[in-house]
């Protein structure tokens, strides 16, 4: 006759949002007191199960550290203990398949990784594979310590970020991932946003129906995220993308609508980071798609507040491959955007360059650029650089660097109107930062 549940994810081995009051909530008979009893705060708090048979409290912040107990009960008669919990940061991963590579792919990084995978402050939470048409309340996954055992079918990316920051600040990580190759944006929005929105609607018709993988609006929002909103969160990151592709003029508007729902179901402004689809030949035959949906994303990314963008044009090996190896330098360029944003560390740079404007110059055309203090930098002649006059007929071009602008110009076009750089589905340009980091792919006409 036990009533009394938590969900899943409140578990042993755990992370609980460091600094913070903490969301904290389950199930029990109606109308029966509960009581939550934490090591690490010194007042049991006290509440009552509704008439719905749910209860929420709020539980004291805490220093992180650990590993600490918890003990829930109700009316003194049903108990359930917590043990090994750490306090620190939360970090949620979400995507398709970019996102969820690991060891299971016999990923190098990964499986080189597995022999000395034992650091007792990186814990795991992974989301299983499960759709639902309607919001969830739990899944059956809980959270483990790190293990060769847990590395190995866990997010290489998700992975890196915690043992990057767990390096940097010192405290406990926590990540839960919650992705699902071949996966559209759509089915991580919730569905009502989408189906009350003729322009995301129309576009979300178009996607693909696979037998592999969900399709329809919201199905994994309400089954592999809703459960654990309001489980407290440093900051999210995203890789998706490639399955909008072929459907990409809604990308920037869905997006937008993703993250803004996400944060409104946790009620809070957390941090999103995102990373730009890679150089692939997808072979679209009307019009160059993976860059147009390039060219949204650092729209939202310039757009949305508290997001940030990384651009990996110069991390693939292999453009007929869409899951490029390297995602040890992909996390290490998320971790640098978080340690400087969230955590303040001075790190310079830490962004790719994002078109911002131009001004046509006599027979030159002037680029600006957002994040960029320090001047930018080519590995030899500026490649993938290309100008138009008004008969928008684009002809190789020169660029030349001028501290934080760059200048580009063509023989063939006296009066340019129009320069694109790196705008086609596989390009991989040499145009970087002082740091080294990849301008992101851009035209200025529309």
């Amino acid at each position: 006759m036990a009533q009394l549940r938590l969900p899943n994810f409140f578990s042993d081995h755990m992370v609980l949002q460091r600094n913070t009051e903490l969301n904290f909530w389950g199930w029990g008979g109606a109308n029966r007191q509960i009581k939550v009893i934490g090591s690490w705060f010194q007042d049991t708090v006290k509440t009552r199960v509704d008439y719905n048979g749910k209860w929420a409290v709020k539980l004291p912040a805490g220093k992180a550290g650990g590993p600490y107990t918890l003990k829930v009960i109700s009316n003194e008669t049903e108990t359930l203990e917590l043990s090994d919990i750490l306090l620190g940061d939360v970090f949620l991963c979400s995507g398709q398949s970019n996102m969820e590579w690991g060891g299971n792919q016999n990923l190098k990084e990964i499986m080189d990784e597995l022999p000395s995978a034992n650091n007792p402050q990186i814990r795991f939470l992974q989301a299983s594979r499960v759709a639902a048409s309607n919001p969830q309340e739990n899944l059956p996954n809980s959270w483990t310590t790190l293990s060769a055992e847990t590395l190995k079918p866990f997010s290489a990316i998700g992975y890196f970020i915690a043992k990057e920051i767990n390096k940097e600040i010192n405290v406990p990580i926590g990540v839960i991932n919650a992705s699902w190759g071949g996966t559209g944006a759509e089915v991580w929005t919730p569905n009502h946003l989408i189906v009350n929105d003729p322009f995301l609607l129309k576009y979300a018709k178009m996607q693909d129906i696979n037998n592999y993988r969900p399709y329809e609006g919201g199905v994994l929002w309400n089954s592999m995220v809703h459960p654990y909103a309001g489980y407290n969160l440093t900051a999210a990151y995203w890789y998706q993308g490639e399955s909008n592709v072929g459907y990409y003029p809604s990308y920037d508007k869905l997006m937008k609508t993703l993250i803004g729902s996400w944060r409104a179901a946790w009620n809070q402004e957390f941090p999103f980071y995102f990373v730009q689809i890679a150089p692939f030949a997808y072979n679209s035959k009307d019009g160059p798609k993976a860059a147009y949906l390039r060219e949204l994303q650092a729209k939202t990314a310039v757009e949305m507040p508290k997001t940030g963008m990384v651009v990996i044009t110069d991390l693939v090996d292999n453009i007929k491959d869409i899951h490029p190896v390297q995602k040890k330098a992909v996390a290490k360029r998320l971790s640098d955007m978080t340690l400087a944003e969230v955590y303040d560390r001075p790190i310079k740079e830490y962004k790719s360059p994002i078109y911002k404007s131009h001004v046509v110059k006599g027979n030159q055309i002037e680029v600006s650029f957002y994040y960029v203090e320090d001047g930018l930098k080519a590995k030899g002649p500026i490649s993938e650089l290309f100008i138009a006059g008004e008969d928008m007929q684009f002809h190789p071009a020169q660029g030349s660097i001028q501290g934080n602008k760059l200048l580009v110009s063509a023989k063939e076009v006296k009066n340019p109107v129009a320069v694109r750089f790196g705008f086609t589905e596989t390009a991989m340009p040499n145009l970087f930062n002082s740091k080294g980091l990849p301008v992101s792919p851009f035209r200025t006409d529309k």
